[in-house]
């Protein structure tokens, strides 16, 4: 209840209970790069090799998902996050009237201005979240690709237009990338997920590798399951590899950031393949060392040296 009541404090007390002041769209961004550096982890420190516009810009990206997903993943019944998501999908409408009820709004608000994002693409994402309310299964993998492009796909989208794109191709691999890196989260988080009452794997897939859902709660790891694993990580890799093309497309600050992003994911899909698909005994994740590093490779495309 601790943190259902911070979340509820924030939405709809964010001045204190005698101020409704709107912070200046400085301050707004300030709020925005704080929220980024306490939860973002090391994606924070790459977004710090962005010009100071873009890098505040993603922040307040950042700072909108990571409300959004606090609401949907936070305690309570599912009345009553799909209640905060209807008001926090209406006051995000408000606000891109001007009309601002937390301190994300004036950064935000800018944000989608300035960078002519598409406010499509931040409703898809509360879509997403609003799936998990009343979403625990999915029949095939066309079902599943609908929840991981408002989720992942969507953010792509709203990312490509701060990082600045000519060529309209940026959209469809920007969205191929959303698609590979969620479905890397849901093979990380299965179990995690499973114990949950969420199956994201598609009832199709666990039919034809004859791996039921059940197996999934008891981390039940068989020749069934590894076969299972094999197919779902050759997918995901198939949405890198259509992805690709994106950096390309990108100017060298924009690739830079997009690169450690996808490099980060697509580390985790490997390093759950070497450990033998098992997701179960611990979470799997690439080190604090590991994260930098792949900040600090990507250093000489952000200066424009290759």
């Amino acid at each position: 209840m601790a943190r259902q009541a911070v979340i509820l404090g924030v939405l709809f007390c964010p001045f204190g209970p005698l101020s409704m002041t709107i912070l200046p769209v400085s301050d707004s961004y300030h709020y925005c790069e704080q929220t980024a550096r306490r939860e973002a982890g090391n994606f924070y420190h790459a977004f710090r090799v962005l010009p100071r516009r873009q890098r505040q810009a993603m922040c307040a990206l950042y700072a909108f998902l990571r409300l959004t997903d606090d609401l949907g993943d936070g305690p309570g019944s599912a009345e009553e996050k799909r209640a905060l998501l209807v008001d926090w999908r209406q006051r995000f409408e408000r606000a891109l009237d001007g009309d601002y009820s937390h301190p994300l709004h004036p950064a935000f608000h800018h944000t989608i201005r300035l960078h002519g994002i598409p406010a499509r693409y931040l409703q898809d994402v509360i879509d997403g979240v609003e799936m998990d309310l009343h979403i625990t299964r999915y029949r095939t993998f066309a079902d599943l690709y609908q929840y991981c492009y408002r989720v992942a796909s969507a953010v792509g989208l709203a990312c490509i237009h701060i990082w600045g794109f000519e060529d309209q191709r940026a959209k469809e691999y920007a969205e191929s990338a959303g698609i590979a890196f969620q479905l890397t989260n849901i093979l990380r988080d299965l179990g995690e997920d499973a114990g949950r009452g969420r199956v994201y794997l598609p009832v199709e897939d666990l039919d034809r590798f004859r791996y039921p859902a059940e197996k999934l709660v008891s981390g039940t790891q068989d020749e069934c399951f590894r076969s299972l694993m094999r197919f779902q990580i050759e997918r995901a890799r198939h949405y890198y590899d259509a992805s690709q093309p994106l950096a390309g497309l990108l100017p060298p600050a924009g690739r830079a950031v997009y690169l450690v992003m996808s490099r980060t994911y697509r580390g985790l899909l490997d390093a759950i393949e070497r450990r033998d698909y098992d997701v179960f005994s611990g979470r799997v994740s690439l080190s604090h060392w590991r994260k930098l590093g792949l900040v600090v490779q990507a250093l000489p495309v952000r200066l424009g040296w290759v």
